[in-house]
């Protein structure tokens, strides 16, 4: 495991993993629960994420006009991509998928670096059900661009990888769920 990596799953251990009894966004139960906000909007984590995110895609072969996903727990995974390819002098651009459009302006759902045509990586924090990268996925796609894959910070392990991967689309994890549990002890 390289320094970043290690890096990363100890922030995710250290601010955003808790085990417990919680209602998930799906409405099941689980006995952990990954809030990756608070390492995403972590100065630190910030900067962890986009280095691991953009050699994820890197490595990966994706070379994607731009990367986002639904609003809010992709955003600052997106924005931290963004800002490390900017650095690494290959840039990416971000958007946000709004959850509904606007009534106002233009009404559109992508926002950002993004129009008709575009390639991108759909991201997000962790994954679950699949539900919010499809969610994200449909609106890129009824806008134009064209959906290369989905990278999220953690794969929580329960189908949700499987569910978008049904529908075509390659998914790459930064950390599995699995290996949370196996740190956490």
């Amino acid at each position: 495991m390289n320094a970043d990596r290690e890096r990363l799953v100890a922030l995710l251990l250290e601010r955003s993993f808790r085990v417990g009894d919680f209602v998930l966004s799906s409405g099941a139960r689980s006995r952990f629960y990954i809030d990756c906000r608070t390492t995403t909007t972590h100065a630190e984590g910030q900067a962890v994420v986009g280095r691991l995110g953009l050699a994820a895609l890197r490595a990966a072969g994706l070379a994607p006009d731009a990367v986002g996903g639904l609003t809010l727990g992709a955003d600052p995974v997106a924005y931290s991509i963004a800002h490390a390819s900017w650095i690494a002098g290959d840039p990416v651009h971000a958007f946000t998928v709004r959850k509904e459009p606007k009534a106002h302006g233009t009404g559109k759902r992508v926002e950002g670096c993004f129009q008709a045509g575009d390639r991108v990586v759909v991201v997000e924090d962790v994954i679950t059900t699949g539900g919010s990268a499809l969610r994200a996925i449909e609106a890129v796609e009824a806008e134009g661009g064209q959906v290369l894959a989905v990278l999220s910070l953690v794969d929580r392990e329960e189908g949700g990888r499987e569910a978008i991967e049904a529908r075509g689309y390659p998914v790459h994890a930064l950390v599995g769920v699995g290996e949370l549990l196996e740190f956490s002890k």
